[in-house]
């Protein structure tokens, strides 16, 4: 199923945490937050300004990101989890 982002928003995919910690321990499931990681798989058109002129995005496909530990809403898409999120909700790209 091919999905485009609306407007501003983004599609990402999060990125799995690490199963141990530096130190080699083991770090269980119920233990692990949800990680503020991801890479975008897609992106709408972007936002309009009052007087209808487009704003591009910053973010393109591709690109991993972190965003906030609460941000966007959770679908679920081909069996994958993924989150629909604004682009204003991302804190910055990871090269």
């Amino acid at each position: 199923m091919a999905f485009k982002p609306l407007h501003d928003r983004v599609l990402v995919e999060r990125v799995e945490s690490e199963e141990k910690t530096s130190g080699g321990l083991i770090i269980p499931d119920s233990a692990k937050e949800k990680p503020a990681e991801g890479v975008i798989k897609a992106v709408g058109e972007g936002a309009r300004k009052d007087n209808g002129e487009l704003v591009a995005m910053s973010v393109k496909e591709g690109d991993r990101v972190l965003f906030g530990k609460w941000s966007g809403t959770e679908i679920t898409l081909d069996g994958k989890e993924m989150l629909i999120m604004k682009e204003s909700d991302i804190m910055g790209i990871l090269s």
